[in-house]
């Protein structure tokens, strides 16, 4: 079954160029929500940024459904959500959650 994205493609603008590719959940793909949660992984391969994107409320059981993800280029979450963009400079390690506020703050913080 096809995923229905909740920005289309030919929505997408080009926001942040050269970043690579990423993970986001269904949350913020398809639901709409906001990144409530970003990690930079180790990169898998010359493609992968090893950003992570999450909503912030998934369970367990909704992260161990890989069905529940989906590879994409990292401008296209932050089409999705803009106030990612000042961080995808962050070094390897790097964890961000957002606060009450809306604003992101270390993971350490």
């Amino acid at each position: 079954m096809a995923k229905h994205y909740k920005i289309a493609p030919h929505e997408i603008r080009l926001l942040v160029s050269g970043k690579g590719l990423c993970v986001a959940t269904d949350l913020i793909t398809v639901e709409g929500q906001p990144v409530g949660y970003m990690v930079r992984e180790a990169p898998e391969d010359e493609n992968d940024s090893g950003w992570r994107f999450f909503a912030g409320s998934e369970d367990d059981r909704y992260i161990d459904n890989p069905r529940n993800f989906s590879l994409l280029d990292v401008n296209v979450i932050a089409n999705y959500d803009e106030a990612i963009i000042p961080l995808l400079d962050a070094p390897v390690g790097s964890e961000f959650d957002r606060g009450d506020d809306g604003v992101f703050y270390g993971a350490d913080q």
